[in-house]
């Protein structure tokens, strides 16, 4: 045994004296020349090394590297495609003997990469690598090869990396974006202990800039299979002249985990706040197929979407340029919805659109295989609840869609007056369509679009007229009596239901049976409203079944009976009510003609009963 020891002994002095002779009087910075020139030969670009080299074999196998400059090709600039600082790294010697890996130190300062699109096409990494054609590779065996490590016996001290910076140059288009890493630092790092880490990144994009900051932790199971990263926070700010008050903030805290077994990954938002949105939920992810599979799963508190749509009509005024009429005749490219499989549950409490508010929102949709499904929309509105379900088809180079939405119970002037600045309707309303239509291009959306429906408004107003002052105005006029002056009266038209059908096709209305019945008046017709121009004709017919004198009039009936004309002109915003005094003239004058000749049969038939 002590013959072992003693032979033992011997061979390690042996390895430590060959070590210490190696690092001692072999220098790495003699072979700098031969370096440089086999990286020319094997990519023809120029290197730098101009910082010394240095290693070392005990107690640590370790390399410390620095100044190192790779170009770019000839005539692009920036001229240097990469540079290092810094990059040192060591392990320890004596644990290798026992089959462990013992990191003590990986360090990565100031790695520059600059990447260079050319206006011809080119870009940096173009000619980097050059294959003798003579020369044959031999076939690789793909059997899984033997290694004396396991993972389980890998330590790693700490990782530091510091000013990394990737600059992406596009001569087309004469753009740059810089993405860096200012620091990402992970502490005592083994697999089944978890290990502290954090970082601070930035990036300066077109008319964006990005800042971000996280901690978190890191934990990774004995085999390496499963990857924990818990307590995971992020705090990013985004600043641009196209945001919401040109700032938008974000704060994450989350949970992480990855299976590499299973291809799984699941995102546990503990909260998701978003400037003064704020929300929870869940993301997973199987990306073990060709496509990978996502479902999210996202509950949000009140959402006000104002900020970020104003920002958007800010920046799309700002952008009309000639080209843009040409884009909006092209469809768009749906080919995306063809590489993704997702199934999203979202729920709001409220959101709120310029001055439409909305609450109790649930939706469910999905996207696979190129088709984008809405199962169910569904929310509180006005009163009422809104239901919708839609599909869009973009398998097709133009793409179809189709939709389906009710409203039930709502409250009709204040959506009106809200949705539309339209003042023009109250009660509580039923509203049902049905559409579908074929291509995306505004245009054709007017021409291809065809959808039915009906509606039902109970105990409203038509407002901007009053239909009986109207009436007995003429009815004032045509007696010679002249029109009140009296203007107490509100101008709108009670009623305790309005129905009707509808058609919509090539952007217009189409409304063959509107019926509106109240007390005093029954009116009916068909007229058509056109969505482009904002316009509406109307020809209807009224008929008085009521008294139509006020409150504090003599009762007058005198017009019962009698159908009198109505048209509606005019836009949406500013409708025009027109009563054709004429006919109720000829209608009036009629009814007493009818009277007349009634009156006098009776008193010939009452003469001719004497003989």
């Amino acid at each position: 045994m002590k013959v072992i020891k003693w032979f033992l002994a011997a061979a390690l002095l042996v390895v430590v004296s060959v070590v210490v002779f190696i690092t001692q009087f072999f220098d790495l910075n003699d072979y700098k020349p031969q370096i440089i020139d086999a990286v020319k030969q094997q990519t023809g670009r120029n290197m730098q090394i101009n910082q010394d080299l240095s290693w070392s074999f005990f107690p640590t196998i370790g390399i410390n590297l620095g100044g190192i400059v790779l170009a770019n090709p000839e005539t692009v600039k920036p001229t240097d495609m990469v540079k290092v600082n810094k990059v040192v790294a060591s392990v320890a010697f004596m644990p290798l003997l026992s089959q462990k890996i013992e990191v003590k130190e990986l360090t990565l300062d100031g790695l520059v990469v600059n990447i260079v699109n050319r206006n011809d096409g080119t870009t940096s990494f173009d000619g980097l690598t050059q294959t003798n054609k003579n020369q044959h590779t031999a076939p690789t065996d793909n059997k899984p090869t033997k290694t004396n490590f396991e993972l389980s016996n890998i330590y790693i001290g700490g990782i530091n990396i510091t000013n990394t910076q990737i600059n992406l140059f596009d001569e087309r288009t004469d753009t740059q974006q810089s993405f860096n890493l200012s620091s990402l630092t992970v502490g005592e790092f083994a697999l089944g202990q978890k290990a502290d880490f954090s970082f601070e990144f930035n990036a300066s994009l077109p008319e964006m800039q990005v800042t971000s900051v996280g901690n978190g932790e890191l934990l990774v199971d004995q085999r390496a299979e499963i990857i924990n990263i818990n307590n995971l926070k992020i705090e990013k700010t985004v600043t641009g002249p196209k945001l919401p008050n040109q700032k938008v903030t974000a704060q994450v805290l989350s949970n992480l985990s990855v299976n590499t077994k299973q291809q799984q990954l699941t995102l546990h938002l503990t909260a998701l706040d978003i400037d003064a949105i704020s929300g929870k939920g869940d993301i997973a992810v199987n990306y073990g197929n060709s496509i990978p599979a996502i479902d999210i799963n996202l509950a949000f508190n009140d959402i006000d979407v104002n900020p970020y749509l104003q920002s958007a009509e800010k920046s799309n005024s700002t952008q009309q340029t000639p080209t843009s009429n040409s884009a909006s005749k092209i469809e768009p490219d749906l080919s995306v919805l063809k590489t993704v499989d997702v199934d999203v549950k979202l729920t709001a409490k409220s959101i709120k659109a310029d001055k439409l508010v909305t609450q109790n929102w649930d939706m469910v949709a999905s996207v696979k295989k190129g088709v984008l499904k809405l199962t169910q929309l569904n929310a509180d509105i006005y009163q009422g609840r809104l239901t919708t379900s839609a599909l869009l088809d973009g398998r097709t180079k133009v793409p179809s869609y189709q939709f389906d939405v009710n409203l039930d119970g709502v409250q009709f002037r204040p959506l009106l007056t809200d949705a539309s600045e339209i003042d023009m309707l109250s009660g509580k309303a039923k509203f049902a369509v049905k559409g579908k239509g074929s291509s995306l291009i505004v245009d054709n959306i007017k021409k291809t679009l065809n959808a039915d429906g009906n509606f039902t408004i109970a105990d409203g107003s038509l407002y901007g007229v009053n239909i009986p002052q109207m009436i007995r105005n003429a009815k004032q006029t045509l007696t010679g009596k002249g029109a009140s002056n009296d203007n107490s009266q509100e101008l709108k038209t009670d009623f305790t239901s309005l129905t009707g059908s509808f058609n919509l096709n090539n952007a217009v209305v189409s409304n063959p049976d509107l019926a509106m019945a109240s007390p005093l008046l029954r009116i009916s017709g068909k007229g058509t409203a056109n969505i482009d121009s904002q316009t509406i004709e109307y020809a209807l017919t009224t008929r008085v079944v009521g008294s139509l004198s006020g409150q504090t009039e003599q009762t007058d009936d005198s017009l019962a009976g009698i159908d009198i004309p109505l048209t509606i002109t005019g836009t949406f915003a500013e409708p025009k009510f027109g009563l054709d005094t004429d006919a109720l003239f000829k209608a009036k004058l009629k009814q007493e003609t009818d009277k007349a000749k009634d009156k006098l049969k009776d008193s010939l038939l009452k003469k001719l009963g004497g003989f």
